[in-house]
Formats: structure tokens, C-alpha cells, sequence
């Protein structure tokens, strides 16, 4: 079983988060539930689905303290809000005892109605073409303003200095310490040369003049999307509702999409081609973006390993990773980030 340094051990920031809070919390805003709590799967956060006494149904989620300020979740509200008012099938916040962020109990939080939904049939064209619809009509939102509060998702935050922590608290086993510095430092260089990310080194070719950066989903994958059939009475509406923008940051707008990509290069290219193809009748998409797919994904994986490293001290990581740490895990991690140098020097997909 990984230990964490004892540098990197904090106290557990949901000891005190118990079912009686919960619902005293939600009772704190006027919604008194009728005892039937479930805890959702959530890591970051804590998230429950209770029934209230009027019948409704709701999702109230608990913010892990000190991830991020509250200037940065009501932006993420706000957002939400935007995306609603828009007509879009978000599912944000409601608004309570005057704002959609509450406290008790030491716990900011907030509470949102509860959609059902199952996973989108991601092999299926006309599904894609409906996500990526509603993925131009969020980015159209998104990009009518930007961000002042929430952070972007660049090179250096989720890159260089996930890897810079996971080194200095000595979160990699020594035996494969040299081997991962190595393949992550080699990946991170390459991954500079993409100016897009950096917002460097392209001011002689316009060409190369950095890509867009808009507001975004930033978490667009598979399981937060929910997906109701045609024939289903939801008074939600058939097709995809988006759901847990907790990372929303500014990126670029291929950072929405490429989650959504699976299998081998040629159904990778089937998929890309049916989410542009719904993108472009709403938004245009800017191509260049193709070759900041493999950098990104690369990306996640370093950030992916100091997330959880930095959790490791609640509960619930070690209960739900016990693969993460082992020296056979650090080793797995130099397999991919070498494929990952590979995928990025081969030609980007293309639509």
C-alpha cells in the first residue's frame, strides 16, 4: 500500500462532514429531506442525492476545503447560469436564502435538482453530432467573456508543477525515480514546443499564433454527460445534459473534446469527424487545435498522478485507488509517458 510523505499528509477535510450535517445543512436553506441520503460517486467532493419531504429530488455537493476560493465557485455558478439562461441542457445550481453557495458546518456548498440519465452511446455518429452541437453552443457562450477568477489549463499548472510536487515530497519510489523524471521532463519539453499552450515563441509565424482560449467545460468526459432516450418523459428533454462543472477553467475549445475519443486511430477519426461535424453548425472549429490533443492528454496523466497523491489522506482515495503508488503504478506511468512521446510526434487526427 502507497504511504504518502509525511510532508504531503493533511487532516481528513470531511471527518466532520456526517449524514446528520448533511441534512441540517440543506435544512439551513429551507429544503427538509425525508431521511434517504446517497452518497454519489465523487472524490474531489462530496456529493449526495436526497429525497425531500415536498417529493423533489436533489444533488447537493459539499466543496473540498481550500481547492478552490469561493470567488472561483461562484465564477463556476455564474457560468452555469450563463449556460442555462442560453438554453443549454447544464445542470447548475439553485439559487437559495439569496445565492447559489451556502455554508455549515465549515462546508460550503450547493444544491442542484436531480437529473437521471445513462452514459452517451459514444459509437453512435448522430449522438456525437448532438453533443458536439451543445458543445458549440457552450463554447459560444463561453468565449463572450473570460474568466477572472478560475485558473487555465496550461503547461505549467497542470504539467510542470504537478511533476515539480511529485518530486520534491518524494511521491515516486526511487527505483523508479530517475526513470519517470526522465520520460515526464522529456514529455513537458515537447509539449512546450506547441506554442499554443505556452503562448510563446509564435510571434513570427501567424500560423502559429496561439489558439483561442475560452471559458470550458474542462472535465468533458463520458460520465458527465448524461444521456435521456428519445421515448423518456424527462422534463429535462431527450439527448445530453451536461452535468459537474467544477473544473471548468479557459483552454483551449479541443479540451472538450478529445475525452470523448476512444479505441484505435481510425474510430478515434470516426468520432473527432461526427462531434465536428455537429460543432460546425453552430461554431466554427479551428483545426489547428487537432495537434493539442495528445498534449493534453498527456498532461492529465502527470496532473492525474499528483491529484491523487495530494488526496491521499482522505478515505477515500486509498478505498477506492489501491493500485496507485506501487512501484508496478510509477513503472505503468513510464510505459505510457513514453507511447505519449510517440502519440505526439505521429500527425494529429484529422476531420
Amino acid at each position: 500500500m502507497f504511504e504518502p510523505s509525511p510532508s504531503c499528509v493533511a487532516p481528513h477535510a470531511y471527518e466532520s462532514l456526517t449524514p446528520d450535517v448533511v441534512m441540517d445543512a440543506l435544512a439551513s436553506v429551507g429544503l427538509y429531506g425525508d431521511g434517504r441520503l446517497l452518497a454519489l460517486s465523487s472524490y474531489e467532493n462530496r456529493v449526495y442525492q436526497l429525497h425531500l419531504e415536498d417529493g423533489a429530488v436533489v444533488v447537493a455537493k459539499f466543496y473540498r476545503p481550500g481547492r478552490w476560493s469561493e470567488a472561483q465557485i461562484l465564477e463556476e455558478h455564474a457560468f452555469s447560469a450563463e449556460l442555462m439562461d442560453a438554453e443549454i441542457p447544464v445542470v447548475g445550481p439553485l439559487l437559495l436564502n439569496g445565492s447559489t453557495l451556502n455554508h455549515f458546518g465549515g462546508f460550503a456548498f450547493s444544491v442542484s435538482p436531480s437529473r437521471g440519465g445513462r452514459p452517451p452511446e459514444l459509437d453512435d455518429p448522430q449522438v456525437l453530432e448532438w453533443i458536439g452541437r451543445f458543445l458549440a453552443r457552450i463554447h459560444t457562450v463561453g468565449a463572450a467573456k473570460p474568466f477572472v477568477s478560475r485558473p487555465a489549463l496550461d503547461l505549467q499548472s497542470f504539467g510542470t508543477e504537478s511533476r515539480a510536487w511529485l518530486l520534491a515530497h518524494e511521491q515516486v519510489p526511487l527505483d523508479v525515480q530517475s526513470q519517470w523524471a526522465k520520460a515526464s521532463q522529456e514529455a513537458l519539453d515537447l509539449i512546450a514546443t506547441h506554442a499554443c499552450l505556452t503562448r510563446a515563441g509564435c510571434q513570427n509565424d501567424p500560423y502559429l499564433e496561439p489558439v483561442k482560449r475560452l471559458r470550458l467545460h474542462g472535465d468533458c468526459h463520458p460520465g458527465n454527460i448524461l444521456w435521456t432516450p428519445l421515448e423518456s418523459p424527462a422534463s429535462s428533454g431527450p439527448g445530453p445534459h451536461f452535468v459537474d462543472l467544477d473544473d471548468a477553467r479557459s483552454g483551449p475549445a479541443v479540451q472538450d473534446f478529445w475525452m470523448l475519443l476512444s479505441g484505435e486511430r481510425q474510430q478515434r477519426t470516426r468520432q473527432l469527424g461526427a462531434l465536428v461535424d455537429g460543432y460546425e453548425q453552430f461554431r466554427e472549429f479551428d483545426r489547428r487545435e487537432l495537434v493539442l490533443i495528445e498534449p493534453l492528454r498527456t498532461l492529465r496523466l502527470i496532473h492525474y498522478s499528483a491529484w491523487l497523491a495530494r488526496r491521499w489522506s482522505d478515505p477515500t482515495f486509498p478505498i477506492n485507488f489501491p493500485w496507485f503508488g506501487s512501484s508496478d503504478y510509477w513503472q505503468g506511468q513510464v510505459q505510457m509517458l513514453q507511447e505519449q512521446l510517440e502519440a505526439m510526434q505521429e500527425p494529429p487526427l484529422a476531420v
